[in-house]
């Protein structure tokens, strides 16, 4: 038996053994194959790159220079296929940093072996600096500070890389912005050199429009070179002819493509040459740093997955350490490369190794490969890469952004085609940086305005006071400020203020509540001292509540003392509002006109109020010895936030303060209140906290007296009850209750 349980056990592990080898064969199958592609494709790309990178006076050194460029490519491509949180990432230098070492390149003021070696150093210093800043953003955690770019800036940096790509592919098929070279163009080699690189550019461009594959380019490449080579042979053309004519590569030095230098090559490098290219390398670095931020954010939303960016920048980090060690540019991860791993299932590390070992492997081949690649054709791949880039961010883009945002896509890449990238997003984020001002300055920082008619404070106020409040209040207003008040909100807010004193009567108080707003400047602060000079002229007091950190001691240095000890200054906006409701009602008292208005205005409230009062004690006498009476001394507590409150509690005597769960407070409340009464008939957890203001006897009414009290004499709980519910505003939502919400 035991056998039998034995063989059955390892008959079934088998076939389990063996369904997991199918499915891993699968899918490294399939990771083989789409590695092998997109290794493939990447080194057609970077071959032109390369080319393009070392052309004109380091054209002898064109195998070095591919050698150098593949090498980046394989670091990149193996480090981030290993550390990435993107399975199947397949990475390479971007587009946009091999395009400014190639402006590097063609202003570098070097000649002969220093030249080469110069170049050299320069590639490796600019990855090293790259790969340091990108790990140590990663490594401290700041990769959220900078992941944020405008939309606007990322389309126009995309769409001028894309210009400058369609340039660049042009000049490598003699087509330069060169009115002498003009005369050239019509020449049959070279009508044959920008003829062949354009029909494939476009052909290929249309192509995939139509079909959308990603075997167009590692298919098309080969099979058109091999077309361009029957075609020499045919019309007899010498290599030499096709290399002066710009077809082909000449002056090609013979030896591997990497290596293609040595330690001992330090002494030919021109330290001073090095130092006049720091702007550019400053500009490659951030270059670099931008695409590694679109292209991280680009297979987040292409992929829809979250990736952890510090991990993501440490990686990068890593990837550019090593690939300047070894002499290449520094690389990041490329969306359609990438995101071709995840749409063929491929998307497991073994696709980017595979990706990685087909560019390395060309690196053995040697330069046969590079004299076998012809020139047009190169071209041809970088017109096609920024026509794809043109019609995606400079095409397409306009029907997703608004008329201004587009704007600044469309400047951007025409400074960049024209000037440089430097210039192109320096450009890009001045406008931005305008645009943003401009439409921040227009959001009203007023989120709602009230007047002491309207919303009264918690502070609990006599019949007379509530009166004169009601007559006075409109003296008082109040502006609930949000946001961050800057040069452009803070003047106009100012202004606004400013018109408020012309007004008829002019306001006797101006509250600013400061408590939602995040920070101000020094712009605004001077803009708000002005105005406080305004108030001054029209007997207006100042109430500053919640202000932020520092606006004291800014008003204190850029006020005179005198207009300084006008401003008033409270914690919160109630005690702000409590001090304004003091001032209207000194001042209507001064004035001496409480006498006959008040008596008639307040007359019908002071005998309701008298009324309640009477019936109030009226039913503590009654109530007897049902209720125990509880004595508290000023600032006690009577009932804590979420703490457990049995039956109902009455202010027999004195006042008490009413907070809320976070601290706020929210009512002052005097003789007759009712404390908890959602606790009457059980213990509950007390919504608010009860503090009380002055000493004060609360009557306590606990759930068991009032079971006893409805069995022993319903009239009196029934008294009770009308009492509770007929409760008004002043006895139970308390005098600092809101007639309204105020108004914007």
């Amino acid at each position: 038996m035991g056998e039998s349980r034995f063989s059955k056990l390892a008959r079934m592990r088998g076939a389990t053994a063996g369904l997991g080898s199918k499915v891993l064969s699968k899918k490294t199958l399939l990771a083989v194959t789409v590695g092998l592609v997109s290794g493939a494709a990447v080194v057609v790309g970077e071959i032109s790159l390369a080319g393009l990178i070392f052309s004109g006076p380091l054209a002898p050194y064109s195998s070095e220079g591919v050698g150098l460029v593949l090498f980046g490519c394989f670091a990149a491509c193996l480090v981030l296929a290993l550390m990435s949180g993107f399975r199947g990432a397949v990475s390479a230098p971007p587009v946009p940093t091999l395009i400014v070492l190639a402006v590097i390149g063609g202003s570098l003021a070097a000649e002969g072996d220093a030249l080469f070696a110069t170049m050299v150093a320069i590639i490796v210093l600019c990855a090293v600096a790259t790969g340091a800043c990108t790990w140590l953003i990663g490594h401290f955690r700041l990769a959220n500070m900078i992941r944020f770019i405008p939309y606007p800036v990322s389309s126009g940096f995309v769409a001028g890389t894309g210009g400058v790509a369609c340039l660049v592919g042009l000049s490598m098929m003699g087509v330069k912005l060169d009115v002498q070279t003009w005369d050239t163009l019509l020449e049959p080699l070279v009508v044959a050199n920008w003829g062949i690189g354009i029909a494939y550019g476009v052909g290929v461009y249309l192509a995939a429009k139509r079909w959308n594959s990603f075997l167009l380019l590692p298919v098309s490449f080969p099979l058109a070179a091999a077309f361009c080579h029957l075609g020499l042979a045919a019309l007899a053309i010498p290599t030499d002819d096709a290399a002066a004519a710009g077809l082909l590569f000449g002056g090609i030095s013979e030896g591997r493509l990497w290596p293609g230098f040595g330690l001992g090559e330090l002494i030919l490098v021109d330290w001073a040459a090095v130092a006049g290219q720091i702007p550019n390398m400053l500009t490659l670095v951030i270059v670099t740093l931008l695409c590694v931020v679109m292209y991280v954010g680009g297979l987040e939303v292409a992929a829809n997955r979250e990736l952890d960016w510090n991990h993501e920048f440490r990686s990068v980090g890593v990837a550019g350490v090593v690939a300047g060690v070894g002499g290449g540019p520094p690389g990041c991860m490329i969306v359609p490369t990438s995101m071709r791993s995840l749409m063929f299932g491929a998307d497991m590390r073994f696709t980017g190794v595979v990706a990685a070992l087909v560019i390395g492997a060309t690196l053995l081949v040697g330069d046969i490969v590079l004299k076998a690649v012809p020139v047009p054709l190169m071209g041809g791949v970088l017109l096609f890469t920024g026509m794809v880039m043109l019609d995606d961010w400079l095409v397409k883009v306009r029907k997703r952004v608004p008329i201004a945002d587009y704007l600044i896509v469309v400047v951007m890449f025409l400074t960049i085609t024209v000037f440089g990238f430097f210039e192109g997003v320096g450009v890009g984020m001045l406008i931005t940086i305008v645009f943003f001002v401009v439409r921040i300055s227009r959001i009203d920082l007023v989120d709602s305005r009230y007047t002491a008619r309207e919303r009264r404070s918690t502070r609990r106020r006599t019949i007379p006071d509530r009166a004169i409040l009601k007559a006075r209040g409109d003296l008082v207003h109040a502006y609930r400020l949000a946001g961050y008040v800057f040069f452009g909100s803070g003047y106009r807010l100012v202004d606004r203020l400013r018109k408020s004193l012309a007004g008829e009567p002019s306001p006797r108080c101006v509250l600013l509540d400061f408590d939602a707003v995040s920070g101000l400047d020094f712009s605004s602060v001077n803009a708000l001292c002005r105005f406080v000079g305004a108030a001054r002229d029209t007997d207006t007091r100042v109430v500053i509540c919640a202000a932020p950190e520092r606006l004291d001691s800014e008003l204190r240095r850029n006020l005179p003392p005198p207009l300084f000890d006008d401003v008033m200054f409270e914690p919160d906006a109630d005690a702000g509002l409590a001090r304004c409701e003091d001032i209207v009602i000194e001042d209507y008292r001064v004035d001496g006109e409480a006498g006959g208005y008040l008596l008639e205005t307040v007359a019908e409230e002071m005998g309701r109020h008298l009324d309640r009062q009477a019936q109030f004690e009226e039913l503590l006498d009654e109530l007897g010895d049902w209720i125990t009476i509880e004595p508290h001394d000023s600032g006690a507590s009577i009932v804590a936030a979420g703490e457990p409150f049995a039956g109902v509690g009455l202010v027999a005597t004195g006042s008490v303060w009413v907070y809320g769960a976070a601290g706020d407070r929210l009512a002052q409340r005097g003789t007759g209140a009712v404390i908890e009464p959602h606790s009457l008939v059980g213990s509950r957890l007390a919504q608010n906290a009860t503090v009380a203001d002055d000493a004060c006897r609360i009557a306590r009414l606990t759930p068991d007296a009032l079971r006893l009290l409805e069995a022993d004499d319903g009239m009196l709980a029934i008294k009770l009850y009308r009492y509770l519910l007929s409760a008004d505003e002043e006895v139970v939502a308390g005098p600092g209750a809101t007639n309204n919400e105020g108004q914007r």
